[in-house]
């Protein structure tokens, strides 16, 4: 009966490590990376009209959180239970809800990021049909920058496959695009984190020359010193040969770093608060030719909470969205949007803008 028993026990034990072995091995030999300058084809691409200089133009950034983040969704990445969005239905009315913010301010430029189509995560809802469709006159151009696995962790509700992106959408023509693949971690964590990337898309200017608009979400999740530094060095770059093109440099997104250097003092009672990602913007790092849009109107407002815990007034907020531009672009006004974080745990960020 021993016998039996001790064989049974490892039989049981025997199959468990084939299946962790099998998956650990579908997660490794499944993992791939999308190679650099990888070229996107702009969607809807018919008008002729250029963007003239000394016009002031507005864009907007948002990122969506894949629809997931109503006001008491927590994350289990940021300390908190959740993985999936409460319901279908609570994806799609986030969506409808943030592209109806967005349109209000009716923007020549939009910059979405975190934008699932075809995700477990969100249900497979697919966010970029839904936002295309949305704003069907508008040029589109759309970059992957999360393909992964299915990921079996948390195990009580496992995050599973992830397809997502970031999306920029144009009243004027993109006549070309490219996808920029970011220095990421080469440690377990690249498993956890994105398919880092910027998109650089390109629109005609009445003087021969072209608006460049590169969108952006650096790394939160597995990033080090080494790689943050690679990655906004490689953005800057990028941004700076543009720039002695004479062409217009305008970068938006999610930065995941304290983007004004200090809102987290300033937003948390001056408390030193320090959850490992959100790093102050390495401004010493920018050339003289860029600079960060901070100009803010009114009082200063967070673009995002930690989703450890729901959110209520007091919570740990910070700014990690905004815009970067060339100096060859007039920063007019920014204004950080407040939504008290009913449909994303990020806050839209508005720019108007002027070419010289």
């Amino acid at each position: 009966m021993k016998k039996k028993i001790l064989k049974a026990t490892l039989s049981v034990f025997l199959v468990i490590v084939i299946i962790v072995v099998g998956y650990v091995g579908y997660v490794v030999f499944s993992y791939s990376r999308i190679p650099d300058n990888q070229k996107i084809t702009p969607k809807n691409t018919e008008n002729a009209e250029k963007v003239e200089i000394g016009k002031t133009y507005t864009a907007v950034i948002q990122n969506i959180g894949f629809g997931a983040y109503t006001d008491d969704f927590t994350f289990f990445m940021d300390g908190g239970t959740q993985s999936w969005a409460k319901s279908k239905e609570s994806v799609i009315n986030c969506i409808n809800t943030a592209a109806k913010k967005v349109e209000g301010y009716n923007p020549d430029f939009i910059l979405f990021q975190e934008v699932d189509f075809d995700s477990t995560r969100s249900y497979h809802t697919n966010q970029r049909e839904m936002l295309e469709n949305r704003f069907n006159t508008y040029s589109s151009a759309f970059a992957i920058n999360y393909n992964s696995a299915f990921l079996m962790y948390p195990f009580t509700q496992p995050h599973g496959a992830s397809k997502s992106g970031i999306l920029t959408l144009s009243k004027y023509n993109i006549s070309s695009s490219l996808r920029r693949s970011l220095p990421i971690s080469q440690s377990f964590s690249k498993f956890l984190d994105l398919d880092r990337c910027y998109s650089v898309s390109r629109i005609p200017t009445e003087n021969g020359k072209e608006l460049v608009l590169f969108n952006v979400h650096l790394s939160a999740y597995g990033g080090s010193d080494e790689i943050r530094t690679a990655q906004m060095t490689m953005l800057f770059e990028d941004m700076k040969k543009e720039y002695e093109k004479g062409n217009y440099a305008v970068c938006g997104g999610d930065f995941n770093h304290d983007f004004t250097g200090d809102s987290t003092q300033k937003l948390n009672g001056g408390a030193q608060v320090n959850f490992g990602w959100a790093q102050p913007f390495p401004k010493d790092l920018l050339p003289d030719c860029l600079s960060r849009c901070m100009n803010y109107e009114g009082e200063l407002t967070p673009t995002c909470r930690n989703c450890d815990i729901p959110y209520k007034d007091g919570n740990f907020t910070i700014i990690v969205d905004g815009f970067l531009a060339s100096e060859n672009v007039e920063a007019v006004k920014v204004k950080n949007i407040k939504t008290d974080f009913k449909y994303s745990d990020h806050n839209p960020v508005l720019l108007e803008f002027v070419l010289k």
